[in-house]
């Protein structure tokens, strides 16, 4: 949990943007909060196919060729966050928090602690189980991961996040060993719900995301908005 008092974190929703362009503004947005010039921010967006490698994975957990990738219209980027391959694509909610950690614990296990948390209170409030499992960062549902959790972290300000998987192309994890994990399935909320409505789910993920790291969250301003739009 936050220390005592709220914090502003500031909430913007990017819809369908390209991986590198939403790398570029976390990077932004951490600098900004390293040099106490912006609030805390939280972006939610979703991504083209997308292969991510984290620092503590490599490549042989990509299963398919480059010439299946391609045809896939699925890119590969290493990046600087911890983990392993994991797969970013339409039909996820993928949240990036940009916090400041000297005011939620300092402690980066507690955050991903307080991440999964978040998402298990969500998915709580659809009627599903969410847990955890011991050893292995990320939110399951009947021994299947619904989320998966990788970040970065720069003098104490977070990056990257989580991906929820609510009615993703389940074929594309199939070209990887997903965080390296070869014997666990994944799941995504469209098979364990009648129905899934993507715009409840960001909303209820919201809530539970501010109620866990104690925030006041307010949307992004339009200024912001157009300066963030310059750095593209």
């Amino acid at each position: 949990m936050s220390d005592g008092d709220k914090h502003v974190c500031r909430y913007l929703e990017m819809g369908s943007i390209d991986y590198d362009e939403a790398y570029h503004y976390q990077h932004h947005l951490v600098d900004a909060v390293i040099a106490g010039s912006s609030d805390e921010h939280l972006l939610f967006l979703e991504h083209p196919p997308v292969l991510t490698v984290g620092r503590g994975g490599g490549r042989h957990n990509i299963l398919a060729g480059s010439d299946l990738l391609q045809r896939e219209g699925i890119v590969v980027r290493e990046i600087d966050r911890g983990g392993d391959v994991t797969y970013h694509g339409p039909g996820q909610l993928v949240g990036y928090p940009i916090l400041n950690l000297n005011h939620h614990g300092k402690d980066i296990h507690l955050y991903l602690r307080h991440l999964e948390e978040a998402l298990i209170k969500m998915l709580g409030s659809f009627g599903l189980k969410g847990e955890r499992n011991p050893g292995l960062t990320g939110v399951w549902v009947g021994g299947a991961k619904v989320a998966a959790i990788g970040v970065g972290v720069r003098r104490w300000v977070t990056f990257h996040g989580f991906a929820l998987n609510i009615n993703p192309n389940m074929n594309h994890f199939k070209l990887i060993n997903p965080c390296g994990i070869t014997d666990k399935p994944v799941i995504a909320m469209k098979d364990l719900l009648d129905k899934v409505d993507p715009a409840l789910v960001r909303e209820r993920t919201l809530s539970a995301i501010a109620e866990v790291f104690n925030l006041d969250i307010l949307p992004v301003s339009s200024k912001e908005v157009e300066t963030l739009a310059t750095l593209s």
